[in-house]
């Protein structure tokens, strides 16, 4: 379990007595926005600071009145859910002028707030670091014009501002996703998804615009989740001739059985002429040249639409609780600054740096330097465009080098919702970098068996929005059948093994390390991608499949929360899954707004339970109808999810009455979600690349031998970076009796949780977000955009 830090920074030394924070949301809506709102007001309030709304954006602060009320805990209740922004938004042409800014001026000193969140996107920040930068002049005309005293200027003498980017376009420079993003991907792929299966049916075409005027993540991004035939996006125009190597393509793709094709076009496409690229052309073009059957489905507002999903949910609620952290640490000469999200860490960054480079994109593309507006989108923008080109456009067999090495893959350990693009990816980069691919079916236990086979191009096709796992996995460890194992890596002159899987999976690895000193056979380059929902692998911040478990518990949460409404109070105990790791609870619990959650890490007594059910019985008393109580499977032999469940029913007795759910096994099902089909996808395709490396760099006289630490590695996502760590290293991070890393990430958001829920906690902010300038071009390996 992790050590407490004798380091860690209480943000108990930030008082916000005495202070007054406004937050507005501007500009177009985004999901996720609401929770945004609730974790601003939740934090404002727990420090002890004046929390209020402005209604309808800069109009709201215009207009003044009754747009601008103070908070209560209990007014942001029941809105984590709740897609759109509850405070309204609104486009303010007034807010433009000097006299529009005058008259906002005047509404917030009468409130007295000088600390102002602003959610929205490039026009809205940018309209607010103006008004910052005219408080001191425009207090004085108030003076001048009678309005406000002469103590008021020195009262209120500097305006403070502190931006989160909402904006379901991606489009903002400086962060890896905004607020809204992951939540209009989820549109799209269940539009996507569902569209499959008619297209397939009548082996029709379709072409699909999505939102991005100026951006084009979202057509990317969707395109590289559903392994789209074409794509077409404002930054990177197709070159000169590309309707013939379009309809070349897809005329291909049917000849190989595929039933179907899909064209993803954001709505901003252009040629290298800045002509648009409509969908209508490219239907015509598709009759026209090919006779295919083709339909246009233009999804439009359907994606700003909808609950958010749980990473837009808990993004917004970090980045909420940064924004208060900000504000109560700056001064008069701290900059105005964004709050943005790195690989799985909050910075903070000056808000004009953002928006120049920002601005600088757009003007790179108005100038035609097309591949310096890829470049200037962030190295996330340019990683997922070239994963999309390496994937979906297979080169001639005459282009492709000459490796002669066989590189096998497998799944290991229990099924993970995000495999299959993991396995499609490796596939597919591994014979563009002249590989022949074998797929091994059930684990170890296939490969002891001889299950494996040759794996071309076209047979994962379609592979990327399979849920499970298609090649068959098992838990079964190596060192059970290592001679037949031997015998058949030897058998097919496997040279190479890329293991996608959980902690079985680690395991493995460790066991195969061991092994290299009895058989050469294992001397081989090998390396694992972490999946598995509990997201309980050491090395890695973050695992394949645990991002759809985490949206499967927050739409149950959603629902079954749902299901008291109208009736009397009522408390839901629902138990996750996970083995000894809380991650699901935890996580889970912050994404759905819940009140408590049991973990293993985090050990509790009777007392602490009894604290739980006292402070729920209050809440229930005065405000809350519903309450929601996690507890991960493990957490306690002795307190099992009915004890917890009696003990809530006993106690809350004349004030809720409770239910229980055992989530079980549909954390495991379903389709992936956007994030992990990108996140497989991806950290896959570096897998294969280190592949590749290590292969040319053990291959001596006609063999490849590897025994070195630094060819039998875990790649993992930790902080920033994406990192190839040697397996034997990570022995003294694991707790291996209890499949667990000995330090886990997330439980620092654990006290965020409780907060939000109103508890009186401590919350470390020694990782909090420092302010750091605008990085051009982030050294390739420190990469961790692989998160979108």
């Amino acid at each position: 379990m992790a050590q407490p830090d004798t380091k860690k920074i209480f943000f108990e030394n930030l008082s916000g007595a005495g202070k007054s924070i406004a937050v507005l949301t501007s500009g177009g809506d985004a999901q996720g926005m609401n929770a945004a709102v609730r974790a601003v007001v939740r934090m404002g309030l727990y420090v002890g600071a004046k929390v209020y709304f402005i209604h309808e954006g800069y109009q709201g602060m215009v207009d003044g009145g009754e747009n601008i009320k103070e908070a209560t805990w209990e007014s942001v209740s029941s809105m984590l859910q709740v897609g759109g922004t509850v405070i309204g938004s609104a486009r303010c042409k007034e807010f433009r002028t000097h006299e529009g800014r005058l008259k906002a001026a005047h509404n917030l000193v009468q409130y007295g707030i000088t600390n102002l969140c602003v959610i929205g996107g490039d026009g809205s920040l940018t309209g607010a670091n103006l008004f910052r930068e005219e408080w001191s002049g425009l207090l004085s005309e108030l003076v001048g014009q009678g309005l406000i005293e002469d103590e008021a200027v020195q009262k209120y003498s500097a305006l403070h501002i502190v931006g989160m980017v909402g904006s379901i376009d991606n489009d903002f420079c400086g962060t890896d996703m905004t607020i809204g993003t992951d939540s209009a991907l989820h549109r799209i792929i269940e539009v996507v998804d569902a569209i499959m299966t008619t297209a397939q049916s009548h082996q029709r075409t379709f072409v699909l615009e999505v939102m991005g005027r100026h951006c084009g993540y979202l057509a990317l991004v969707s395109a590289l989740a559903c392994g789209a035939d074409w794509v077409l996006i404002p930054e990177m125009p197709p070159e000169d001739g590309w309707e013939d190597k379009m309809c070349q393509k897809l005329s291909a793709n049917r000849a190989g059985m595929k039933r179907l094709n899909i064209i993803i076009v954001a709505e901003g496409a252009i040629d290298h002429s800045n002509k648009p690229i409509t969908t209508d052309y490219i239907k015509d073009l598709v009759v026209k040249c090919l006779g295919f059957d083709t339909r246009v489905t233009i999804l439009g507002h359907v994606q700003r639409g909808g609950t958010p999903s749980a990473f837009d949910r808990i993004l917004a609620s970090r980045m909420g609780v940064e924004a208060v952290f900000a504000l109560l640490e700056t001064t008069a000469n701290t900059p105005a600054c964004v709050v943005s999200l790195c690989g799985n860490q909050s910075v903070r960054l000056p808000l004009m740096e953002c928006v120049q480079m920002t601005q600088e994109v757009q003007k790179a593309m108005d100038e035609k330097r097309f591949e310096e507006a890829v470049k200037l989108r962030g190295r996330s923008f340019e990683n997922n465009l070239k994963t999309y080109k390496l994937l979906a456009h297979r080169k001639p067999e005459s282009e492709l080098p000459i490796s002669n090495f066989n590189v096998a893959v497998l799944n290991v350990g229990a099924p993970a919702a995000g495999m299959n693009a993991a396995v499609r990816s490796a596939v597919r980069v591994g014979i563009s970098e002249g590989h022949k691919m074998f797929a091994v079916s059930d684990g170890f236990e296939g490969l002891s068996k001889g299950q494996i086979r040759e794996i071309k191009w076209a047979d994962v096709g379609g592979w990327t929005g399979q849920g499970g796992s298609l090649l068959g996995t098992k838990r079964t460890l190596p060192a059970k059948h290592v001679d037949k194992i031997a015998e058949q890596m030897r058998k097919n002159n496997i040279n190479a093994l890329l293991i996608i899987g959980g902690f079985e999976a680690f395991l493995s690895l460790l066991e195969l390390l061991t092994a290299r000193g009895k058989y050469d056979e294992f001397c081989v380059p090998m390396v694992m991608v972490p999946a598995t929902v509990s997201n309980n692998v050491p090395g890695s911040d973050l695992s394949i499949g645990a991002d759809t478990a985490l949206n499967a518990i927050t739409t149950t949460c959603d629902r079954i929360k749902q299901s008291a409404s109208g009736t009397k109070r009522r408390v839901f105990i629902i138990e996750t899954m996970g083995g000894y790791c809380g991650y699901l609870a935890s996580v889970g619990g912050l994404a759905a707004g819940a009140d408590a959650a049991y973990i293993y890490e985090e050990p509790f007594d009777i007392r602490d339970l009894q604290a739980n059910v006292e402070h729920l019985t209050e809440k229930m008393k005065t405000s809350i109808q519903r309450g929601l109580v996690l507890r991960n499977e493990n957490s306690n032999e002795n307190y099992t999810t009915d004890f917890i469940y009696q003990l809530y029913s006993e106690e809350g007795k004349g004030v809720f009455d409770c239910r229980k759910n055992v989530l079980g096994h549909m954390q495991q099902g379903g389709a992936p979600s956007p994030f992990d089909r990108n996140f497989g996808t991806k950290i896959s395709a570096k897998a294969m690349q280190w592949i590749t490396k290590k292969l040319v760099e053990t291959f001596r006289q006609g063999r490849v031998f590897a025994n070195t630490e630094d060819t039998c590695c875990l790649l993992g996502m930790r902080r920033r970076a994406l990192v190839f760590q040697p397996v034997v290293q990570l022995k003294g991070d694991t707790d291996f009796v209890h499949r667990i890393p000995k330090e886990q990430w997330w439980l620092k958001l654990r006290p965020l949780m409780k907060i939000l829920a109103k508890y009186k906690t401590s919350y470390d902010v020694s990782d909090s977000g420092q302010l750091e300038h605008v990085v051009r071009n982030r050294p390739k390996e420190s990469d961790a955009s692989v998160a979108m």
